[in-house]
């Protein structure tokens, strides 16, 4: 019976002293540096044409470029008539998930497009689905949500 107590107090004496020796108390406990700045993200997404880029700008510009040129592809494909001349800018918001797939959020166009096309709401949301999958883009190196508007100049005449 001595021996069991003995050997129970010498274990609670290796589990404190290795506490002590290591430094685990509150006042010797060093933060970590946590403050994350949401609003930006350390490397932008983009398509793999862009991966090759090296400067953040670059594959910022590039990503835009290939978004501008793929989404008015696919609307050029398409023939639009209209009573009056337009002028306008859509602007379309997009959300490009963690594991890069691109989802259309929201269109935002005025009341003379939506009534001179009513089409190009389905248009688009079809041009976004078409979409090739993109490299999403990465806050300290994690994937992350991020949200991109793209504005689309619309010029027709009647």
């Amino acid at each position: 019976m001595f021996l069991r107590v003995f050997a129970f107090f010498i274990f609670l004496l290796f589990c404190n002293s290795c506490d002590l020796a290591m430094g685990i108390n509150g006042s010797k406990i060093t933060p970590l540096d946590t403050t994350i700045d949401f609003a930006s993200v350390d490397f932008s997404p983009s398509f793999p044409v862009c991966d090759t880029l090296i400067t953040k700008a670059k594959k910022s510009t590039c990503f835009r470029n290939e978004m501008h040129a793929k989404i008015g592809a696919e609307l050029k494909k398409h023939t639009f008539t209209t009573q009056e001349a337009i002028a306008e800018t859509v602007v379309v918001h997009l959300v490009i998930s963690a594991k890069g797939t691109v989802v259309l959020d929201e269109i935002k166009s005025s009341e003379n497009i939506k009534l001179q096309l009513p089409s190009l709401d389905s248009l688009l949301k079809v041009s976004v689905q078409k979409l090739p999958q993109i490299t999403p883009a990465r806050k300290r190196g994690i994937p992350v949500v991020t949200k991109y508007s793209l504005p689309i100049e619309v010029h027709l005449k009647n």
